[in-house]
């Protein structure tokens, strides 16, 4: 099987009502495009008809793919399970509640020439899809996250993302890892920018986070974040010597 150009990753727990278009809308926005993706959607082990939903959009769908957890372990496992079976060149990110809007994707595709990973941010649309609860208790995490990562990311709080799949390769998984992706990447030397998202109102289902969820339980992942940050060394190889007989292969490996 030909390798996609793209993989879209969506992590999914209750919402059995966005699934359908959701999937129709990604169709719609990379038509234009002709190039090759797959839409990789991990049921978090939904209480309602996620599963069922998602079962027969596969069968209709060749480009769904779909998994279910044995148990609900949350969004980062979620996604890190859909990212690890993607086969695209590029993995792109995104919500299943549609408030990530798909037509944003072709601005995603666009960007990725110039940057190894781009960043949605919803800044200048949070207001046409979130009340003013949100709204303030994402602003006030995005300010202690970025205090804490020494990180200048406008939106730290949005997955809407798109990255070339190498970023991920040397990631170990931890809980909450999905909120720092663009830290980790830079600090693995990969170069990160950001482009301005729509955010549209819920339809379906019910939003999972709140204060609690944006700030206070990601206080302990985002410490370790920093702390991860302040100990990494980075360095550079500028030149090697080696024996006639050795090859360049085990060279690379010393």
């Amino acid at each position: 099987m030909n390798q996609p150009e793209l993989s879209i990753v969506v992590p999914c727990h209750n919402e059995e009502g966005n699934l359908p278009p959701l999937v129709e809308a990604i169709d719609n926005a990379l038509a234009p495009l002709k190039i090759s993706y797959e839409v990789i959607i991990t049921d978090d082990r939904s209480d309602d008809r996620s599963w069922l939903v998602l079962q027969q959009l596969a069968a209709a769908n060749p480009r769904v793919i779909g998994q279910r957890m044995r148990h609900n372990r949350g969004e980062s496992a979620a996604s890190w399970a859909g990212m690890k079976i993607a086969r695209g060149r590029y993995i792109v990110t995104m919500d299943a509640d549609l408030q990530n809007d798909p037509r944003d994707l072709p601005k995603f595709v666009e960007a990725l020439q110039r940057a190894d990973c781009v960043c949605g941010t919803r800044v200048a649309s949070r207001g046409e899809g979130d009340h003013i609860i949100r709204i303030l208790s994402s602003r006030i995490a995005n300010w202690v996250r970025n205090g804490l990562s020494g990180e200048q990311i406008s939106d730290a709080g949005c997955t809407y993302r798109a990255f070339r799949r190498e970023c991920i390769e040397n990631l170990k998984f931890f809980k909450g890892m999905h909120r720092f992706l663009p830290t980790l990447f830079k600090i693995e030397g990969y170069s990160v920018v950001e482009i301005p998202v729509a955010n549209n109102p819920r339809l379906y289902g019910s939003a999972h986070y709140g204060v609690w969820n944006r700030l206070f339980a990601s206080f302990y992942d985002l410490l370790a974040v920093r702390w991860m940050k302040s100990r990494m060394i980075g360095y550079e190889i500028e030149e090697r010597t080696e024996s006639a007989g050795t090859s360049g292969r085990a060279a690379d490996n010393l």
